[in-house]
């Protein structure tokens, strides 16, 4: 299962096991139990820690669990942990066999004190599916709080070995974690957000602590190439220098592979973000994650602190700031959208395109994004149907001739989408209209990959900032606004062609003009 080259390098890993760990499988008759029961076999004998035993006789089957012997943590995969699932395996290795998390003192004690109400356990359960580069983080989050704290239990489950209990539940993206046999929550979370849903006093306290901040020299909003970028340039500088955002990475979070940032041949938008994140740190940039702004007031004088509101009711101070919020998946906005978000209606093809593995989908959007999700899909699916609105497809010409190679797509350009319907439960199907001749069609499928381009976040700043008619933030050429001593950068401002390394150029551009500003502006 594991070929050489990864044993020794898995070997390597386990090394740093200090604790014993005992993994109990339980298997069935199918394929993956046999996959399951010769990964295992080759993981023990790359460590004299590791036990195995293949008596188990938990549901789901197949699934095995991974505890440090005679602590009986509450950490299951129901997968074959390969492909993105395999760093979360190892990870779950490591942590149970007691080896520290990089997690922060004060987190892993608001873990270790988690408890409910009624004195149950927190029981969660994350769909995922090996393919999907969103579903590591969440994983490898809930892993470790089972490990941290016997009262949570934790399941990891691949959706394509257990199709009959996803479709019974209705599960149309990953992933998608339960609690306690409920909803809780869909799509990429990190630590901090989900304890900050189950912690109740956890935003008090967090708002206390922001509070109590010192005021900044530069300040930034969003933490992704543009955000990173500007922190780094301005704590270079020997100024005081924070990021508040509500993920760090930003849209590389949900990026699959990225070649084209210079002296970077090839790497996954999750390990850039991470990259990105120590970085910042290293500089010792304040970084304050899971924070969403909400409002800004401008300086009552020259060189006086601009003031930031946080959502949780938290007021932070600078003395300049720059703004990186960033941008978000463009809806269609027509009927049936909304209503089956998450139920058929997905924006991530490569996250819940294993999903409709042998039915019917739509891609709205003829650009980059969606001619590529289109070619993706249809090595997955039974058919694509693309939509364009234009009357010609808007993505590269090597793109679209790969597309019209083949056989299971077609393609609709001048198509208007009007309406996403379903049965009440989930997506059925999807009405467009030919723009040229008004006549509508009707198409029958199982879900709808939306891919038609981004919107900035600056709703909250309407009326504070020049926005242009699209809602970017009016920067020149220094990356200045319309406010003193407000700078703004990356893809939510009126800079052309929205690109990582854009980005990050228009951050250090950023963080430059605002140190300047505070030279040249009296305190």
């Amino acid at each position: 299962m594991l070929d050489a080259a990864l044993k020794a390098q898995l070997g390597t890993y386990l090394e740093r096991i200090t604790e014993p760990v005992e993994l109990v499988a339980s298997l069935d008759e199918r394929t993956a139990s046999r996959e399951m029961r010769e990964l295992l076999e080759e993981i023990a004998a790359l460590s004299p820690k590791i036990a195995v035993r293949f008596d188990g006789d938990d549901a789901p089957r197949p699934s095995f669990s991974i505890s440090r012997a005679g602590a009986g943590m509450g950490l299951r995969f129901a997968a074959v942990p390969m492909g993105h699932e395999f760093t979360s395996l190892v990870l779950a290795l490591l942590q149970a066999g007691g080896h520290p998390p990089k997690l922060d003192a004060e987190t892993i004690e608001q873990i270790r004190a988690l408890q409910r109400h009624d004195g149950g356990d927190f029981v969660f359960e994350t769909w995922m599916s090996l393919s999907c580069h969103n579903c590591p983080d969440v994983v490898q989050a809930l892993n470790l709080m089972a490990v941290l704290n016997p009262r949570i239990r934790h399941v990891a489950i691949d959706g394509g070995l257990f199709k009959d209990e996803v479709e019974a539940r209705r599960i149309m993206a990953v992933p998608t974690v339960f609690l306690n046999g409920e909803v809780f929550a869909s799509g990429r979370m990190e630590i901090g957000e989900i304890l900050a849903k189950i912690d109740t006093g956890a935003a008090a306290r967090d708002a206390a602590k922001l509070a109590a901040k010192a005021p900044f020299d530069v300040l930034v909003v969003g933490a992704g190439p543009a955000g990173a970028a500007a922190a780094v340039y301005a704590a270079r500088k020997g100024i005081r220098t924070g990021i508040v955002a509500e993920r760090f990475g930003g849209q590389t979070l949900d990026t699959l592979g990225i070649e084209n940032y210079p002296s970077v041949a090839e790497t996954q938008g999750p390990k850039f973000a991470a990259a990105l994140e120590a970085q910042a740190r290293a500089y010792g940039v304040d970084l304050m994650n899971g924070q969403r702004v909400t409002a800004l007031e401008p300086a009552a004088r020259p060189g006086g602190t601009i003031t930031l509101t946080l959502a949780g009711g938290a007021v932070l101070k600078s003395r300049s700031v720059i703004l990186a919020p960033g941008a978000r998946w463009r809806n269609v906005d027509v009927p049936g959208e909304a209503e089956y978000r998450n139920r058929g209606v997905a924006y991530c093809p490569h996250c819940d395109g294993p999903l409709f593995k042998g039915r019917k989908v739509a891609v709205i959007g003829g650009g980059n994004s969606g001619v590529e999700a289109a070619i993706d899909l249809a090595g997955l699916v039974e058919h694509v149907t693309l939509l364009e609105f234009a009357d010609a497809l808007k993505a590269d010409a090597v793109l679209v001739a790969k597309l019209r190679s083949l056989p299971n797509v077609a393609i609709h350009t001048n198509a208007r989408t009007t309406e996403i319907t379903g049965d009440g439960q989930k997506v059925s199907g999807l009405v467009f209209a030919d723009r040229a001749s008004g006549a509508e069609h009707r198409v029958e499928l199982a879900g709808v990959f939306v891919q038609i381009g981004l919107v900035p976040n600056t709703e909250w700043l309407k009326g504070r900032v020049e926005l242009s008619r699209h809602g970017e933030i009016v920067v020149d050429a220094k990356g200045a606004t319309s406010l003193p001593g407000v700078f703004a950068a990356g893809d939510a401002t009126t800079v052309p062609y929205k690109q990582i390394v854009i980005a990050a150029g228009d951050g250090a551009k950023a963080a430059l003009s605002a140190f300047e500003h505070l030279i040249r502006t009296p305190g």
